[in-house]
């Protein structure tokens, strides 16, 4: 059985190691800076493989089954194990950091989302203006370009 006061340990370390990818990351977006993205979001993915590893080692800890949630199973051991003073500290740590992590990733996920939000529009600006690429006809509507530029010329 592990120890659920080094398992939780583990967690905060790599927890606030993904905490501070999340705000390069941020700061990446702010930047519009795209070079780096990807090399921060190969470190978050192996984070999160480990932190899942992390969490199916406490579920074996516990005790717990595919249904019980994580939080009230360590709710639970930390009434049963009232002495374990530091796990219940370090607990809260991590608690706090998840939040955060939560927090910062929306955050991210809202400044991507703008991201893509100015690149459509420049996109569609774009082909506003390639469809906009006209000649006006004998009736001094404009009409769109044939391709051809001996008949469009004339």
């Amino acid at each position: 059985m592990a120890d659920i006061g080094a398992l939780t340990a583990r967690e905060i370390a790599l927890l606030a190691r993904f905490v501070e990818l999340l705000k390069d990351e941020q700061e990446t977006l702010r930047r519009a800076d795209p070079e780096p993205l990807a090399d921060i979001g190969a470190a978050k993915v192996a984070l999160v493989e480990q932190l899942n590893a992390l969490e199916n080692e406490r579920r074996d800890a516990l005790a717990i089954d595919g249904a019980e949630k994580i939080r009230s199973a360590m709710s639970q051991w930390l009434a049963a194990n009232p002495t374990q003073q530091q796990v219940a500290r370090d607990w809260q740590t991590l608690l706090e950091l998840a939040g955060e992590a939560k927090e910062l990733h929306n955050l991210n996920a809202g400044l991507v989302a703008l991201h893509l939000q100015q690149t459509g529009d420049a996109l569609h600006v774009l082909d506003a203006r390639r469809a906009g690429d006209s000649l006006y006809g004998s009736n001094g509507q404009t009409t769109a370009t044939s391709g051809s530029r001996l008949v469009d010329s004339a």
